[in-house]
């Protein structure tokens, strides 16, 4: 069964998204989202686990077998100091250069490997559904604080 690539477009509009929130000023980025995330944190996220997606295309495509890295939730809890470390445009533009690199690499992944990709976690593919969760939090936030 061909896999689905209406994915190709919602990835693309999910990192425009992600442009658009780079894009903030300073004291936007520094917008809280929750108890201990800020907009920045927000990509700094986005960033972290679309580079974990490029991780699992290589290894995969070098072993032609499905690759899962054994990373569990609590790498966020872990990762948040580090993340918060960044500077707020560092990580928009971290944000935007790994999505669109996962993205192009999405695109035009071998279609037997993607496949297997995609019946193991759907959103490893749709990168569009992790990140579209949380820029809608990102933006309500910014709603709330009147930005």
């Amino acid at each position: 069964m061909a896999l689905d690539r209406t994915f190709i477009e919602h990835n693309r509009a999910s990192r425009e998204r992600i442009r658009a929130a780079a894009a903030l000023n300073e004291a936007q980025l520094r917008t809280r989202v929750g108890e201990h995330w800020t907009v920045a944190i927000v990509l700094a996220h986005l960033a972290f686990w679309d580079r974990r997606v490029m991780y699992v295309l290589e290894m995969t495509e070098r072993d032609q077998k499905l690759f899962i890295p054994e990373i569990d939730i609590f790498v966020n809890d872990l990762s948040l100091p580090l993340w918060a470390a960044i500077p707020p445009k560092e990580a928009g533009r971290i944000a935007v250069e790994t999505a669109g690199e996962v993205d192009r690499r999405l695109e035009s992944y071998p279609e037997n490997l993607l496949e297997e990709i995609y019946a193991y976690n759907r959103r490893w593919v749709e990168r569009w559904l992790h990140r579209g969760q949380h820029l809608d939090e990102a933006d309500a936030a910014l709603r709330a604080a009147g930005l």
